[in-house]
């Protein structure tokens, strides 16, 4: 049943082992240096607190647009206190919800302290997403459900986590190991979650690795 993911193995099994290797540095160093080639011509040193931002960037868009404006925000840290400049540029780069997206951004890192406290006082991935996207949660980052949390905590080190986004979710579906939904509800992530664990299990894969196979079967890329 799972032939595409060992054929995506032996063909890209290089570049999703270094962007690994990133997720790791940048979760024990607090920087790294992305290369997205050959899928995609971009490259860049990265901060854990851009991390977060890209997460924010990415829902209900794309990781693509992301990575770019990611990049951006990194060459020019000063967008990074001002919403307005920050907007500006969001929407230079082609992205329909600038001026949210800016606002969540900015507010993000007037409490990314609290986050990084979060992150350092646990290691339970679990109980951090939770706390990430909790509404009722002093840590809550606005802007974060399930997907994102566990998206930030994966670009980060952490491996234990599932990332149910569209294209995870067409897979499942596609593979009938879930029943059709047109929206991904709490209970339903965490289906789907236990699935791609006993995925990852048979298969001797982390759920960090497997993510990111899925996500190359689905779009020919390799990205985060």
């Amino acid at each position: 049943m799972f032939e595409d993911i060992s054929r995506a193995k032996e063909k890209v099994g290089r570049y999703v082992q270094q962007r690994l290797e990133s997720f790791k540095e940048l979760g024990s160093t607090g920087k790294t240096h992305y290369d997205f080639s050959p899928f995609l011509e971009v490259e860049f040193d990265a901060d854990l607190f851009s991390e977060l931002a890209f997460c924010i960037l990415t829902a209900n868009s794309s990781a693509r647009l992301g990575i770019r404006i990611q990049k951006l925000m990194m060459e020019n840290p000063q967008l990074l206190d001002d919403v307005e400049a920050l907007e500006k540029a969001i929407a230079s780069m082609g992205h329909r919800f600038a001026r949210q997206r800016a606002e969540r951004i900015v507010k993000a890192r007037q409490n990314f302290e609290r986050t990084l406290s979060l992150i350092r006082s646990t290691k339970n991935s679990k109980e951090i997403r939770d706390l990430l996207s909790n509404a009722n949660s002093r840590y809550k980052v606005e802007g974060f459900g399930l997907k994102e949390a566990s998206h930030f905590l994966r670009n980060i080190g952490y491996e234990d986590v599932a990332i149910i986004d569209r294209h995870i979710f067409r897979f499942l579906m596609e593979k009938r190991l879930i029943p059709e939904y047109k929206t991904i509800t709490r209970n339903l992530y965490f289906t789907a979650e236990k699935v791609l664990e006993s995925i990852a299990r048979d298969m001797k894969l982390s759920l960090a690795e497997l993510d990111l196979y899925i996500f190359y079967i689905k779009t020919g890329k390799v990205l985060k």
